[in-house]
């Protein structure tokens, strides 16, 4: 009886139990693959490949449980009746998952030995680096006098003491304390913020004597001559500490992943990920903010006009490129150069190629704040050679365009993003600014109103008779003005005067009367 002739089962049916439990062989050159049934003395065929064998069971097994079979026949197994091996390798795979937990342990382990080896061999080479600089360069340098220790400090900055450190911490990861080592290391990383807070001068300084101290730049160039230093320069060896914080977050949250929480050095560890996390967190910081001021100078000196500065204090600068505007009028197409900062959209032109002097640089046109501005785009929402995009600020609208699709979708991203965050953060400073601000109300009015609304030393109630009385001997020397009435217009007659205090007006009346609005 062929398949598919009775009713099918669902997809499920187990097929390991009924291959186990029933005796399988193979009619060569038939290409039928009988199983004769252990129970009843029916015989199920259907058909399979010419070339089909027993070896290639096992490599079937996931194709026949996705097959229609029929109830007739075919019955689900039990556990019990996995007697061939196969069965039962099928079934503890995915009963276990094919692991263990002591497998998974030892998982564990061997990841966490690796990983403490990988952090001690990075740390003697780093340390080797460090031990290049202090020995040839500070140590010879304050001994010799090439350099004036103010200008030596500047430079080197607390390069020796970081060396000091590291010395230590090595020392104890050779002998396989990690918890120990990072406990003692941790509490000196704020020499890694100082230095890397002096970065930027030191790099200044450093050039600034290369071009003036022939004799340093003599020094300078034997010592990296030695075979010790393999090719690098000084100017590759001093941003080595910031590179190392990072290899010691990633490091430390690996060696701690594959920790046990049983472990003694467990919470150790974890407070080490902590401490270094924050000052990678802080060196991160300042070197995306060193990046950007050397992109701003990079523009700065790329254009040219009175009007050209981009060098502002909490600008950053995010990208530039070419763009093509799209006259509204059926002018000519204008390619200009487009630079895009945190708070602004600066347009330019290139100089004339035959310029003596600015030849190879652009001239400033027009720069459009993106707090008062809008992006929309027109065209490029689908998969298309290219995009149009549309610019909208209270003095003008730019219709700009380019060739390629994947740069204008990452320009309309990135002035959306620009745009948002700005309006995002003038919310916040409008909100912050109105709860700071101080309430409308005048001292005097305070005053009047404390008179009137506090009850007598006596103890008694008031009467409505004492009331009135109150309010009529205010009202004979000045009106009051209680807290949320509306501010009135007030029109003097001839010599009268009229004074403003703190929040609430007043008038001084000079034998004149007034007319309240």
């Amino acid at each position: 009886m062929e398949l598919g002739e009775e009713e099918p089962l669902q997809r499920g049916v187990s097929w390991v139990g009924f291959l186990s439990a029933n005796q399988e062989r193979e009619q060569p050159g038939s290409g039928k693959f009988k199983k004769e049934s252990t129970e009843t003395d029916s015989q199920v065929s259907f058909p399979l490949p010419a070339n089909f064998t027993g070896k290639y069971l096992h490599s079937t097994m996931s194709a026949l449980s996705s097959w229609t079979l029929t109830k007739t026949h075919l019955k689900p197994a039990a556990s019990d009746q996995l007697y061939t091996p196969m069965a039962r390798e099928f079934q503890r795979k995915h009963t276990t998952g094919g692991s263990t937990i002591e497998e998974q342990r030892a998982r564990w382990e061997r990841k966490r030995i690796r990983t403490a080896k990988e952090l001690i061999e990075t740390e003697q080479r780093y340390f080797e680096q460090l031990e290049l600089v202090v020995v040839y360069f500070i140590e010879i340098l304050k001994a010799k006098g090439t350099l004036q220790p103010g200008v030596r400090d500047a430079i080197f900055c607390t390069l020796k003491a970081i060396h000091s450190v590291n010395r230590t911490l090595l020392s104890n990861l050779e002998n396989g304390k990690f918890g120990l080592a990072f406990d003692l290391f941790c509490p000196h990383l704020h020499l890694y913020i100082t230095y890397t807070d002096n970065m930027e001068q030191a790099i200044k300084v450093l050039q600034e004597q290369i071009r003036k101290n022939k004799q340093f730049v003599r020094f300078k160039k034997l010592q990296e001559s030695r075979p010790e230093f393999q090719g690098l320069k000084l100017e590759d060896l001093l941003p080595l500490p910031h590179k190392r914080v990072y290899q010691y977050k990633h490091l430390l949250r690996d060696l701690i992943e594959n920790t046990s929480p049983d472990c003694p050095e467990f919470q150790q560890l974890t407070n080490a990920v902590k401490a270094v996390s924050e000052v990678s967190r802080h060196v991160e910081d300042r070197a995306r903010s060193h990046e950007n001021h050397l992109q701003m100078l990079r523009v700065q000196k790329m254009l040219k006009g009175r009007w050209s500065k981009v060098l502002a204090p909490g600008r950053k600068y995010i990208r530039e490129g070419w763009l093509t505007i799209v006259p509204s009028k059926g002018e000519d197409l204008k390619h200009k150069m487009f630079f895009l900062f945190s708070d602004v959209l600066l347009m330019a032109k290139p100089c004339h190629p035959l310029h003596p002097v600015h030849s190879d640089k652009f001239a400033w046109q027009k720069t459009y704040p993106l707090i008062e501005g809008t992006v929309e785009k027109v065209f490029g929402h689908t998969k298309s050679q290219g995009g149009l995009i549309n610019l909208t600020f209270p003095e003008e609208k730019l219709l700009v365009m380019s060739n390629d699709q994947e740069d204008i979708n990452d320009w309309y991203r990135c002035l959306s993003a620009a745009i948002g965050q700005l309006r995002s953060r003038s919310v916040f400073v409008l909100r912050k600014d109105n709860l700071a601000r101080r309430p409308l109300r005048s001292d005097r009015n305070t005053t009047l109103e404390e008179t009137y609304l506090t009850p007598s030393q006596s103890g008694n109630k008031r009467s409505l008779n004492s009331d009135q009385r109150q309010v009529k001997d205010m009202d004979a020397n000045s009106q009051p003005i209680h807290e949320g009435t509306a501010v009135k217009r007030i029109r003097l007659e001839t010599n009268s005067t009229m004074r403003h205090e703190d929040a609430g007006p007043s008038v001084e009346q000079s034998g004149t009367n007034c007319t309240i609005l």
